[in-house]
């Protein structure tokens, strides 16, 4: 973590409080304690107008739809991608997801035991159209993908790959400056400020990763 905030500082008003006994209950499993200090530090939002972080949520009661958006919906999202192209010897494994990108790809705890500090990250690359699977936690992987550390970027895009000073904003933050008139990723006038609504702004990153994904 110290060589994240070093890399990818995070900014006032970031982070989000969790019930994490109730989320863990919901899942029946315990999550990583990089993931719980991120969420704490950072929360959700996103890096370079790119990649999105989940919240952790409570999943859905029986019989109830998850929301379009959310670890529960990409989780299920990510389980079809596994079915369908799962690497080969991996076994069964349970996934659960916490991030995904402007390039459609899902990014993934592969649940491997009950120790959730050993669960490796596996990346369903959308434009290839298979896993890719990484010994490491969450925090490590930002840090190697900022230093470019991996043989190969892991994700569609390398618009982040070896990218010296990433940019994390949460979503509220995006919000506040969208509602100013002004792009938060550039802090320009925004062309399409008051275009779309506070929701469709607040998650746009979102919408556009699961219209790319054809969910």
């Amino acid at each position: 973590m110290d060589t994240l905030r070093q890399l990818m500082p995070s900014h006032p008003g970031a982070g989000d409080a969790v019930d994490w006994t109730a989320v863990e209950h919901s899942w029946g499993t315990g999550f990583p304690r990089d993931y719980r200090d991120f969420i704490t530090l950072y929360g959700a939002g996103a890096v370079g107008d790119y990649l999105g972080f989940l919240l952790p949520e409570s999943r859905a009661a029986e019989g109830v739809e998850p929301t379009f958006q959310g670890m529960e919906a990409e989780t299920l999202n990510a389980l079809h991608f596994w079915e369908y192209k799962a690497p080969e010897g991996s076994g069964q494994s349970g996934l659960i997801a916490w991030g995904v990108d402007s390039s459609g790809d899902i990014l993934c705890w592969r649940v491997t035991g009950s120790d959730p500090d050993r669960w490796p990250v596996v990346v369903w690359n959308q434009d290839d159209g298979f896993w890719l699977e990484y010994p490491c936690g969450l925090v490590e992987f930002l840090c190697r993908v900022f230093r470019a550390e991996f043989d190969e970027c892991p994700l569609g895009s390398v618009n982040l790959w070896g990218n010296a000073s990433p940019r994390f904003l949460h979503r509220d933050e995006e919000a506040r400056l969208r509602s100013q008139g002004l792009d938060p990723w550039t802090g320009e006038p925004d062309p399409f400020a008051g275009v779309f609504s506070a929701e469709t702004t607040r998650t746009g990153w979102g919408d556009d990763r699961l219209r790319s994904t054809g969910v």
